[in-house]
């Protein structure tokens, strides 16, 4: 294998290298060779991708839809989301000048970035949240300020995003939310929303949208920005958890004309258009596969139940989560405060893998993620093996 020649040493991007790899994937690869290990630490759903969905992708293949597409995206998947959002949302997105298809949602929020901000400035990040989104804002130059919101249920309130743009205001130019949320898969309520949203308009900041898990609710209405503050809202979502889509790498961001272009600029610099079969796919899920969430759903909600009220009788706490699918569960204070020794034994020892809360920012310490989008037999021996760890494990 060959060396890197020694002047060259040290000769790569500063920033990169002072930035650390994803302390949810890194964990995820500490534990993942334990024979045995059961995962529930990837946002990976179990489901199978719909027949209907997967069959538009091979027929792309086989009519031979193999030449670059346009950079912004097939102009009948943006009229497919444009339609989904009007729908959804009750806002009207141009599908030729306000929606670019990305690849996946995380380069939906890395285009949005890289066009908004520029050094100095400030992104407001309510957290516990998915840790993605600091290295990626401080890439920019910019500075991600965390906001945690444990104390409030984990919800970002209007009093509290005032409080600290009283005292971070100067440079602050977005607040980027995520709900229903990763990791505590709480919603946001329709009043704080809108409490959130003249707070935002208020002091003339850009609202960033990441709403990926907004079609896995459970018994509650999800409301949006982009209803709201559409003027301000960078709404980004995909299909990844809709349609059990993960592989097919397929997000959407959606915005006024003014911004779309250095975004849309931004995408293209990146990734110059997302692959053609996967388009295809994103157009028969969008514009056929209206009711492929609702079944999945049905199957989240009750493995949900059984999951929390398993580790209720555990001695674990938690709120009852209203979307997406995590439990964000503080560990008994008999096993103290250390999140990544209690993720790290529970792994070796009980063979269940959960990522240590302190992953997701400020306020998850104390904290462990688990996802139930993992079928029903691996849950239920993995609260088995919780509850003997539990019993029989001192962690002290």
């Amino acid at each position: 294998m060959p060396k890197l020649s020694s002047d060259l040493t040290g000769t790569i991007n500063h920033k990169l290298a002072a930035t650390s790899p994803s302390g949810i994937r890194a964990f995820d690869r500490s534990v993942s060779n334990i024979p045995g290990i059961i995962k529930l630490t990837l946002g990976e759903p179990d489901m199978n991708t719909p027949e209907h969905v997967k069959q538009a992708a091979i027929k792309s293949i086989q009519d031979n839809d193999s030449h670059y597409a346009p950079q912004m995206g097939k102009p009948e998947l943006l009229e497919a989301i444009s339609k989904y959002v009007e729908r959804t949302r009750g806002v009207k997105y141009d599908p030729e000048s306000e929606i670019v298809v990305t690849v996946g949602a995380t380069e939906a929020l890395a285009s949005t970035l890289f066009a908004l901000l520029n050094t100095g400035d400030k992104v407001i990040i309510p957290t516990p949240v998915f840790a993605l989104y600091f290295p990626l804002v401080a890439m920019t130059g910019a500075t991600p300020i965390q906001v945690d919101t444990s104390a409030d249920g984990f919800v970002l309130t209007p009093e509290k995003l005032e409080e600290v743009l009283q005292k971070e205001g100067h440079g602050a130019r977005a607040v980027l939310l995520n709900y229903p949320s990763n990791p505590t898969g709480r919603e946001y309520p329709q009043e704080t929303l809108e409490g959130l949203a003249k707070v935002i308009a208020k002091h003339h900041l850009y609202a960033i949208a990441d709403e990926i898990y907004s079609d896995l609710v459970y018994r509650v209405k999800h409301y949006s920005l982009t209803s709201m503050i559409p003027e301000r809202t960078i709404f980004i979502s995909g299909l990844s958890k809709s349609h059990a889509m993960t592989g097919y790498r397929l997000g959407y961001v959606a915005g006024p004309q003014e911004i779309m272009g250095s975004i849309g600029k931004m995408h293209a610099f990146l990734v110059t258009t997302v692959t053609d079969n996967v388009q295809a796919a994103a157009v028969e899920a969008l514009n056929n596969g209206q009711e492929d969430p609702v079944e999945f759903r049905k199957t989240y909600e009750k493995r949900r139940d059984f999951v929390v009220a398993g580790l209720r009788d555990l001695g674990f706490e938690m709120s009852t989560p209203e979307g997406a699918f995590y439990i964000f569960a503080k560990i008994p204070e008999s096993f103290g405060k250390d999140d990544v020794k209690f993720a790290t034994e529970l792994a070796h020892q009980a063979k269940v893998g959960v990522t240590p809360g302190s992953a997701f920012g400020a306020g998850g310490e104390g904290y462990v993620r688990l996802s139930y989008a993992s079928s029903d037999e691996d849950l239920k021996e993995a609260l088995n093996r919780i509850g003997k760890f539990a019993r029989n494990v001192n962690l002290s």
